[in-house]
């Protein structure tokens, strides 16, 4: 067995294969946004950001603004404690109950991280003789719920319900209980499930279904109540629905939402709330107040959907893939491998767009792309920009493809104290393999 000298040595070793010699060319990630803007508008040039999640431009609205600074005076910055042991404030049940009754279900529980309610709503939710039916391409989140839970874990094809319904029909009996995990709209490529035939599966194999909506709140549907108002389907068939603050409610934090009784067993035995701090007031002053703008502006739904088709069209004239995205808050452009994609942003960047890429983890190896946050606030202006500077980029240059080449060389060179045996593929990459297995 190899034995690593360090813990120093290991984190070297993990991130060479990685793919951190990509970082020798250009690091585009961890930006200071906010300074790397003053500097552009500082130089004369327009600064435009396609990597945040603000799909209705609410962060920086006046009236978000003011009630969390009226918050910050009235009950402090942190919740202080958990909120089952050290009580809570006044407005979290409130908020609670209006984002479940938006939604169409009977509660809500909010925790301090959408990330963490699915890790811990799903690791908590199934036990020893139970099964969670992924979608291949779910989000880490999903991914590391399962791997915590003591349930098995089966992936079916990304939106391939057909073999979902194989893989119900030979492995349902085995279990106690099933748990179908999908997502509404799909955060890499911008693509959605088919609710209605999901659910026709559920009464056929007697499953309970989760469907993240982190990416389609305010962003599905003509009020933006998500994926089952899109598709027309009542909300009340879905046994859980979690979701995210930090999207289109400008904030952070996440929610769980379902059936009274279901909520009540969870805000007393949920590990990720229970053994975890409440969230800040003003976090949920800014959420709470978020949602009600979306209800009172419903305008930014609209031009949201008009903004992304644009973008989706507009990639599509310039002879640009966008994968199967539909054309709503995430759009992707992808790329032939992980040098162009970093090269595309670089060249994005001294134009004056931020669009960092998505290479290695995360996606397919043999998909690398641009990942596009299309918000209500982008102009039509900015939008064409953004696709003409991709479609009339320079090629690569044989400068940059020689320093990834040399770096990545040295990086797949063993050192004398590693194996030579490669680490295992990106949780997607092995997602994926894992699903041409399941085909044979």
């Amino acid at each position: 067995m190899t034995k690593h000298k360090s813990l120093t040595d290991y984190a070297a070793r993990r991130f060479r294969f990685a793919g951190n010699a990509l970082l020798e060319f250009s690091d585009p990630f961890f930006a200071q946004i906010d300074r790397l803007k003053a500097d552009m508008e500082a130089a004369g040039k327009h600064f435009v950001s396609f990597a945040n999640y603000d799909y209705l431009g609410l962060a920086n609205h006046p009236e978000i603004l003011a009630e969390a600074k009226r918050e910050l005076d009235r009950l402090g910055v942190g919740a202080l404690a958990s909120r089952l042991v050290g009580g809570e404030r006044s407005t979290h049940k409130p908020f609670e109950a209006e984002i479940a009754k938006f939604l169409g279900f009977e509660a809500a529980l909010t925790l301090v991280s959408g990330y963490l309610a699915n890790v811990t709503t799903i690791s908590w939710l199934m036990g020893k003789r139970d099964a969670i039916f992924l979608d291949e391409l779910a989000h880490n989140s999903i991914v590391a719920g399962a791997a915590g839970s003591v349930a098995e874990t089966v992936k079916f094809r990304h939106n391939d319900l057909d073999h979902l319904d194989h893989l119900l029909a030979r492995r349902r009996a085995d279990f106690r209980h099933a748990l179908v995990v999908v997502e509404g709209l799909y955060s890499m490529d911008g693509d959605t499930c088919d609710l209605p035939r999901l659910l026709e599966l559920k009464e056929k194999h007697g499953f309970w279904l989760l469907l993240d909506e982190a990416h389609s709140l305010g962003v599905l549907g003509e009020t933006g109540r998500g994926l089952p108002e899109r598709q027309g389907v009542d909300p009340e068939r879905i046994d859980l629905v979690i979701g995210t603050m930090s999207k289109t409610l400008a904030s952070c934090g996440g929610y769980v939402c379902g059936k009274a009784s279901v909520i009540k067993w969870l805000r007393y035995t949920l590990p990720g709330f229970v053994y975890s701090v409440g969230l800040s007031p003003v976090i949920l002053a800014s959420a709470r107040t978020a949602l009600r703008l979306m209800q009172e502006e419903t305008w930014r739904i609209g031009k949201l959907v008009q903004n992304a088709e644009l973008f989706r069209d507009s990639a599509h004239r310039a002879g640009l893939s966008t994968g199967p995205a539909i054309g709503r808050g995430v759009v992707p452009i992808l790329f032939k491998d992980d040098v162009e994609t970093m090269w595309a942003s670089q060249h994005l960047l001294a134009s004056g767009f931020y669009v960092p890429p998505i290479v290695q983890i995360g996606v397919p190896k043999d998909q690398p792309r641009l990942r596009f946050f299309i918000s209500a606030k982008h102009t039509p202006e900015e939008i064409e920009g953004v696709i003409a500077c991709i479609r009339d980029m320079p090629p690569v240059s044989e400068e940059a493809r020689h320093i990834v080449a040399t770096a990545m060389k040295g990086a797949s060179r063993p050192h004398a104290d590693e194996s030579s045996e490669p680490e295992t593929a990106p949780p997607r990459v092995k997602r994926r393999a894992e699903s041409r297995e399941a085909r044979v």
